[in-house]
């Protein structure tokens, strides 16, 4: 998350959407004064104790709702990044296991057995956006969410939105896999598809969605 006074933004980091890209596009930007929570390269934290608590850089609206004013949340634009979510659970997957040598030549059962592990499911990297882009209503309470398939044209939007100057993302953090589609099999497609079935819904992904251009 960056939350910047200077230029009246709110970046919700949303994972595996390319968050450390923009976040080093969006820190050329920011000045002492703007706030950032990030673990992954160094550590940085909100000035808001019950969030820094929190460990990692993922804050979710309802997390973060109760502790900007009402003046800050109306006029700052607020943005998150979204992705296909049978790319993004193969990618996170995959992400989780790049330790471990063996994962990619079971990674279709193994993903399966993950996904009824309630641990599992709870984690951060796993759970559903539509828990981290909603308000208490349910609904989508940012101002524009980009989408990973078009990041470029997306991140352009957001920069363009905030008057400043765009540049080309580059590549960070990055999963290495083949794409997504040659992982499933009728039972995993059924499996991710019940689990992130707000997200299809809301984001209006399915599982032909088109493929990252970026």
């Amino acid at each position: 998350m960056i939350i910047s006074h200077k230029h009246k933004f709110i970046f919700f980091a949303v994972p595996k959407t390319a968050t450390h890209a923009i976040r080093e596009a969006l820190r050329e930007h920011t000045d002492e004064n703007d706030w950032e929570q990030q673990v992954l390269f160094g550590q940085q934290y909100l000035p808001i104790p019950e969030l820094a608590s929190i460990g990692h850089g993922h804050i979710s609206v309802t997390q973060l709702r109760p502790h900007i004013s009402n003046e800050i949340w109306d006029t700052y634009f607020k943005f998150g990044f979204v992705r296909n979510p049978f790319d993004r659970f193969v990618s996170t997957c995959f992400f989780l296991n790049r330790k471990n040598p063996g994962f990619k030549n079971n990674a279709a059962a193994l993903m399966k057995r993950a996904l009824t592990f309630e641990r599992f499911r709870q984690r951060i990297l796993v759970k559903p956006y539509s828990e981290l882009l909603t308000g208490d209503n349910g609904e989508v309470a940012v101002d524009f969410v980009g989408r990973y398939e078009d990041l470029q044209q997306s991140f352009d939007t957001v920069f363009e939105r905030l008057n400043l100057p765009s540049a080309n993302l580059p590549r960070k953090n990055v999963s290495e896999h083949a794409a997504y589609a040659e992982y499933y099999d009728d039972e995993l497609k059924q499996a991710v598809g019940n689990f992130y079935e707000k997200d299809l819904r809301m984001f209006n992904y399915d599982f032909q969605s088109a493929p990252p251009t970026n």
